[in-house]
């Protein structure tokens, strides 16, 4: 890895920030269905996955940390494929309660 590119096997719209993340950083929107070279693999996105978004370059299994500049930052709730947008929806926190439309969030209630 060179500055932040996981190597040439890898699109450079996808950045990593450090050696031991199982992530990268989308460097522009990408659209849902858009071919991706992930670890020299083609994926092709489920969804869009916005500018500075979460992007997996390696399988992630259900419990594991997500790892962002060398450090967790999460748990993925469920196993998260190369190529898969990663954000609340695949990843909780392990320092914040991730809250939802559900009501939980105290500051939400009316």
């Amino acid at each position: 890895m060179q500055d932040g590119k996981l190597s040439d096997e890898t699109d450079p719209r996808v950045l990593q920030i450090s050696p031991p993340d199982n992530i990268g950083v989308a460097t522009t929107t990408i659209e849902a269905g858009e071919p991706l070279r992930i670890g020299g693999q083609t994926v092709r996105l489920a969804h869009r996955v916005p500018t500075g978004h979460k992007i997996a370059l390696r399988p992630i299994a259900a419990g594991q940390k997500v790892l962002k500049y060398g450090a967790p930052i999460g748990s993925a709730n469920c196993d998260i494929r190369p190529g898969d947008y990663v954000h609340t929806h695949n990843l909780q926190s392990d320092y914040l309660p991730t809250y939802t439309l559900d009501g939980s969030n105290p500051y939400l209630r009316e």
